[in-house]
């Protein structure tokens, strides 16, 4: 039986600044990355909005400095899922990959969330290539150009907002014949010149080249009629799905999935287990974000470990 100070579940921005904190604090952390390590910061390009890079760096370099980081400092970092928890009682009984079980002190849940994306075979094609999840990541790269965005909610009429913005011209893809998003938010979009609406429009395909993302086909869902539309990238904003299912037994979750803490800390309902990241973050989604609220949950579990 493997019993550990501070075990921190998820590899993204906010597992290992956990981890870079936890080491710095001496409370030996264990972390595991989970499936795709770097988590969602792996799935842009350049990010030229994160502090200290002049220049810019990819996602997977600010992810593997990040890591390399913590294990210089100290950290335990291990490729592993967990696939069931049991936090009634401390020490918190964590399964990972349904075999191993680690006994653990505190827990820090970083597991971030996943884009929802619309199934498409070229969506997995292009992602990186023109194809993306978040329009303040990869909005700059595509100034002067035109791109599409797909959601009829508040968040993908804030993206549609932001890359008019930036873009010459920007596609508003909504399934339905009205916006699902607030009074204003629908305002601003309508009234934004390059902003382009097409109703009851769903997407059949993302075209593209060796190059990258170079058009959509879409087909109208009252009409049947199918139209092909000529742009650089294409935005998703259909909603994120945070990864908090295995321990929601236990975890107190918004309606949407996301972990609450108590606001004024990383605490979640459990004495002795935080979350970071965007886990719990369902409005920022930023790298920044997530590995400053790790700061806050090592910080908040090397207390927890003096005082109990």
């Amino acid at each position: 039986m493997e019993t550990v100070n501070c075990l921190i579940v998820g590899g993204g921005p906010a597992g290992y600044t956990a981890a870079i904190y936890g080491a710095r604090a001496d409370i030996a952390p264990v972390v595991y990355e989970g499936l795709q390590p770097g988590g969602q910061l792996t799935t842009t390009t350049d990010i030229e909005n994160y502090p200290g890079f002049e220049n810019g760096i990819s996602g997977q370099g600010l992810v593997a400095a990040m890591r390399d980081q913590a294990v210089r400092l100290g950290a335990e970092i291990n490729t592993g899922t967990v696939t069931s928890a049991d936090l009634s009682q401390r020490p918190f009984k964590v399964v990972i990959d349904g075999v191993k079980e680690i006994y653990a002190k505190t827990l820090i849940i970083a597991t971030g969330a996943t884009a929802k994306y619309l199934g498409l075979p070229s969506e997995t094609k292009y992602r990186g290539l023109g194809v993306s999840a978040c329009a303040t990541c990869d909005g700059f790269f595509y100034r002067k150009k035109t791109v599409a965005v797909v959601g009829g909610g508040d968040t993908a009429c804030e993206e549609a907002t932001y890359l008019a913005s930036l873009c010459n011209k920007v596609y508003l893809i909504v399934r339905r014949d009205v916006l699902r998003a607030s009074k204003a938010m629908q305002e601003r979009v309508l009234n934004t010149p390059n902003i382009e609406v097409l109703w009851n429009t769903n997407t059949k395909e993302i075209l593209g080249d060796e190059f990258g993302v170079t058009g959509a086909a879409l087909v109208n869902s009252k009409t049947g009629e199918e139209s092909q539309i000529k742009i650089h990238g294409f935005f998703l904003a259909i909603g994120h799905h945070p990864n908090s299912e295995v321990f929601k037994d236990y975890i107190e979750t918004n309606s949407e999935g996301y972990i609450i803490t108590d606001g004024k800390s990383q605490k979640t309902n459990v004495p002795g287990v935080f979350a970071a990241g965007d886990v719990q973050d369902p409005t920022y989604r930023q790298a920044i974000a997530a590995a400053g609220s790790g700061c806050r949950a090592a910080m908040d579990a090397e207390k927890f470990l003096q005082e109990n």
